[in-house]
């Protein structure tokens, strides 16, 4: 891999014209893909997309814009998925070109519904593309803070280190700190698990929880996902390196956190349905719920997950959040 290859983003929330903006540091000319005409014409006018990040302002001429997922997959040569997961499978069954020899980056954070599989995952069953062309983007990083160009670190996953490092010194920028991995299974779990934790931390918050009780539940959820992970891929890892502790933090008491607002507003009272029509961005972490709470309940000797499960009941039982969580602080330490 190097400087001359094409890059693309498919996507139109904050995280993906957040990325757009780190590649625009680097690149001459980047792909971007989204599916509303609106925005890529709002875009074309006034530089700025008008729903995320309109603070940031685009060089046009730097930006191959397009609302054929087709075109964009046929341009680049890295493809860089910043779809939520609830859309994800519906916008890759539009693809008709053949994309088994691209390098994809999944920036996704969750687990596609209708499979139960990871992105990567999914892409190498569905469209053949080798797992060493796979790559996961992990946080610590609010797309929020890149608009202000606040300094933030991300960790780029690839079973290749010499695409894992090439895709990071693409990111990389005055403001944008990279690290390269090869846990690209874990990392795109813990990118997944940390919204379950934030919703968590949400309702806690709405319930009148306080921060001793936050530190608490942030402490037990990183073990939890340390558990969750090793138990469906063990390797070798350090669970307080960013991309899983550091994200979960970030992401469990961040005000720009859209997993925590939605579990404050469900702690606060709002059903699940109301807090998701109030809200104008999709809180992965409703979706990372049901996913993770099944997929352990496949495994023939379950993970003790009781934040996960606490969540569930809430979220997809009907249980009441103020008696789910008083069980909770028991099952905690």
């Amino acid at each position: 891999m190097d400087k001359e290859l094409k890059y693309a983003v498919f996507g139109a929330g904050s995280w993906a014209t957040a990325i757009v903006k780190m590649l625009c540091e680097n690149l001459d000319e980047v792909g971007w893909y989204m599916r509303s005409v609106y925005t890529k014409e709002h875009l074309l006018k006034e530089q700025h997309n008008p729903s995320y990040l309109s603070s940031v302002e685009f060089n046009i001429d730097k930006l191959k814009l397009s609302n054929d997922i087709n075109e964009i997959a046929n341009y680049a040569d890295v493809l860089i998925f910043v779809i939520p997961s609830a859309f994800i499978y519906g916008e890759l069954q539009k693809l008709t070109v053949d994309i088994s020899e691209k390098t994809v980056v999944s920036a996704v954070k969750g687990i596609i519904p209708e499979t139960g599989l990871l992105v990567g995952e999914h892409l190498h069953d569905e469209y053949k593309i080798p797992f060493e062309n796979i790559a996961v983007i992990a946080g610590p990083c609010h797309a929020e803070e890149v608009a202000l160009e606040r300094l933030s670190y991300l960790t780029i996953s690839c079973a290749d280190e010499a695409k894992a490092q090439a895709i990071a010194n693409q990111l990389s920028s005055s403001y944008i700190k990279t690290k390269i991995s090869d846990d690209v299974i874990g990392t795109e779990y813990a990118v997944m698990l940390k919204n379950i934790y934030a919703i968590a931390a949400g309702i806690a918050h709405g319930l009148g929880y306080g921060d001793n009780f936050q530190s608490v539940l942030m402490s037990n959820a990183i073990r939890e996902m340390k558990r969750f992970i090793k138990k469906v891929h063990k390797m070798k890892r350090n669970i307080n390196n960013s991309a899983y502790l550091g994200d979960l933090l970030v992401t469990g008491y961040s005000v720009f956190s859209r997993n925590r607002m939605f579990g404050n507003m469900v702690g606060k009272g709002y059903t699940v349905k109301s807090a998701q029509m109030e809200m104008n961005m999709v809180a992965e972490g409703y979706y990372a719920t049901n996913s993770a709470y099944l997929l352990n309940q496949k495994n023939d000797k379950k993970t003790n997950m009781p934040i996960i499960d606490a969540v569930y009941a809430i979220l997809y039982q009907n249980k009441d959040p103020k008696k789910v969580f008083n069980k909770l602080t028991d099952k905690l330490d």
